[in-house]
């Protein structure tokens, strides 16, 4: 009877945990639809790889949405973020930079965290950024599997953050729906223990 009572429980237990998963994947796939449209101070976009200054097409799908939404005056400022790998000569913030004063943005306008490698951290300077230059509401960009951890992290370091996502990244089918798996993962544990604690392995 006791043995019973233990595989209930444990059957109960898996159980809850499949459908918490399931209801991450949900909210992963749901935030990655976002296209927020409301005014803010800052449109923040998250970094990725580039190679010698020159941003990788996953990157350039990013750089392309926040030009697309800075063009319909939706913020006062950009937030760069990313810093570099061992062996590069640029950073991620800093390649993001050069493409958008290549497109007419005024350089006083743009914000640079150009020191994280990872999401958490990079969000964790910029909202020292937003308190530093009174930004109280960002604007999120990143690939669609990606934005759901990124606003939550974005609440846990005190940023106020709504999202939007590109629809021209280059991670599609089977690879994006991977990704998506990893993120709903990721987001799950990353609730219950705090996203800093997960942040090496979700990155």
């Amino acid at each position: 009877m006791k043995l019973r009572r233990v595989l209930l429980s444990l059957g109960v237990f898996i159980a809850v945990g499949f459908v918490y998963f399931l209801v991450s994947l949900l909210q992963v796939w749901n935030t990655g639809r976002s296209a927020d449209r409301q005014p803010v101070d800052a449109i923040v976009v998250l970094g990725a790889a580039q190679y010698d200054g020159r941003p990788s097409p996953q990157f350039q799908a990013r750089l392309d949405h926040v030009l697309e939404l800075w063009n319909l005056n939706l913020a006062s400022y950009i937030v760069v973020t990313g810093g570099k790998q061992q062996g590069d000569r640029f950073t991620e913030a800093a390649t993001a930079r050069k493409f958008f004063v290549l497109k007419g943005v005024s350089s006083d306008l743009i914000f640079e965290e150009n020191s994280g490698t990872t999401t958490y951290a990079s969000l964790l300077a910029v909202s020292q950024i937003a308190s530093q230059k009174k930004i109280t509401r960002v604007l999120i960009v990143s690939d669609p599997f990606h934005l759901l951890r990124a606003k939550l992290i974005a609440k846990e370091v005190g940023l106020d953050a709504g999202s939007s996502s590109t629809r021209s990244s280059v991670i599609q089918g089977g690879d994006a729906f991977k990704r998506n798996l990893q993120e709903a993962t990721g987001v799950a544990v990353g609730r219950i223990v705090g996203f800093d604690r997960v942040d090496s392995w979700t990155n």
